[in-house]
């Protein structure tokens, strides 16, 4: 009961200790002082607008690439339902004579991809495009997509890992 009286008394007397500090802070500080003066607050304005400066373009080319990153994704889903596609229906046979030309229609068409199907970076209807394989080869030439507002551009040139 002792210890627990003592540990009471030593608390308030600490409590009391930080009390008179403060006042002792506060009383040295005036009274008159209450709030920030115009340089102060000047000067925060000034850093929080530098680094606005900094962040905002970096901001900006963080969204681009996302959205460059996300019509080449959508483009290599394209070119994955072209394989299943020339699997399913063609029974393999990627090597034909001038090419193999394979469209969006198609693949619509047999649901190996979404009607519609959306570009990400534009969030419209892809319309046109096409997967290309070689004639000699069977390996992939290109994917081409394209909508109604944006003409068809080629999102993958080259062999597909």
């Amino acid at each position: 009961m002792n210890q627990a009286v003592e540990a009471v008394n030593e608390v308030e007397v600490k409590e009391s200790r930080q009390s008179t500090f403060m006042q002792r802070v506060w009383s040295k500080m005036g009274k008159d002082e209450k709030g920030f003066t115009l340089i102060e607050l000047l000067a925060v304005l000034v850093i929080i607008a530098i680094i606005a400066v900094i962040a905002i373009p970096l901001i900006g080319g963080i969204i681009n690439n996302s959205k460059a990153n996300s019509d080449v994704a959508t483009a290599r889903q394209v070119y994955d339902a072209s394989r299943l596609y020339v699997t399913g229906e063609l029974e393999g046979q990627f090597v034909k004579t001038g090419g193999l030309t394979i469209t969006i229609a198609q693949l619509q068409a047999k649901n190996y991809v979404d009607n519609p199907l959306l570009l990400p970076s534009t969030k419209a209807a892809i319309t046109e495009g096409n997967v290309k394989y070689d004639a000699t080869t069977g390996a992939l030439t290109s994917v081409t997509l394209g909508t109604k507002e944006y003409p068809a551009a080629t999102v993958i040139a080259g062999k597909a890992n």
